[in-house]
């Protein structure tokens, strides 16, 4: 079998999350009390694609917090200045990855197994792989949908053959433009069908959805957050203070919900920090 290794993506500034991410990086947002990027190391390690040899981690934004979070836990790539594209990202890691195929996850999908077996839906695409054909995790478009491929949308990895990684240049660029199109004119893109639930944080309200998701339809509190007043749907994280009413909502680590507050279907952070969905 082709040797691969792991690539997680986690550079973004996370606009659309702003003012969320103005103080933190997108890929450590939690959702599900576990930030975005362990998630994605996670789907990584159970598939054997750990350490500094076996995975890598980019950054750029607010990337001094990324560098500390992944510590020794994989090879670090930090882009100076402005992030340069998913496939800007991944050239820069071609010395790195020197040969063997790049198994390329964004940090902001969230991904869940039917199972919930971390790294089961991401080992559909090594299955039988040649090391040829560039693969893409999918789902079917939703009703109303266009765009994607072959009627199928992206769901957070690739598999990339390094025929495709070592021509990638270091400019800023994306994976759609230099390597997923030219592999589906070349009539060498396998799309392989994801059954779990996708969702691509990006967004408050789809950001929201996804820790909702991994609630699970109640409340996942951490042992260490504080609660005094109601909790209905929601996610408190560590350290966290909830005195109010909360309804479907997501409360950051070290947040508080004061007494006589009561919030349905929002983010809070520290510092009084809301965004409404």
């Amino acid at each position: 079998m082709t040797a691969v290794c792991g690539v997680v993506l986690a550079a973004g500034e996370g606009q659309r999350l702003r003012p969320l991410t103005e103080t933190l990086p997108k890929a450590l947002c939690p959702v599900g009390n576990v930030a975005l990027l362990d998630r994605a190391l996670a789907r990584l390690a159970a598939l054997g694609l750990t350490g500094p040899a076996g995975v890598a981690v980019n950054a750029c934004y607010l990337g001094d917090q990324v560098v500390r979070h992944v510590g020794d836990r994989a090879h670090l790539s930090v882009e100076p200045g402005d992030p340069v594209g998913t496939s800007g990202g991944v050239g820069r890691l071609k010395g790195w990855i020197d040969g063997r195929g790049a198994l390329v996850g964004n940090a902001d999908a969230y991904l869940a197994d039917p199972a919930r077996d971390p790294g089961k839906d991401v080992a559909a695409l090594l299955d039988g792989w040649s090391g040829e054909t560039v693969r893409m995790l999918t789902k079917p478009n939703r009703p109303g949908e266009t765009g994607g491929f072959s009627g199928r949308r992206f769901t957070g990895f690739s598999l990339l053959p390094w025929r495709y990684v070592r021509d990638l240049g270091t400019g800023h660029s994306n994976l759609v433009r230099t390597v997923w199109r030219p592999a589906e004119a070349e009539g060498a893109l396998e799309l392989i069908n994801y059954e779990g639930v996708y969702i691509d944080t990006g967004t408050p309200a789809d950001y929201l959805r996804a820790n909702l998701h991994a609630a699970n339809g109640s409340v996942l509190i951490d042992p260490s957050a504080s609660v005094s007043g109601t909790v209905t749907e929601s996610v408190v994280g560590p350290g966290a203070r909830v005195g109010g009413s909360i309804t479907r909502c997501v409360v950051w680590p070290g947040a508080e919900v004061a007494a006589g507050e009561s919030l349905t279907d929002c983010i809070r952070a520290p510092g009084g920090v809301t965004v409404l969905v």
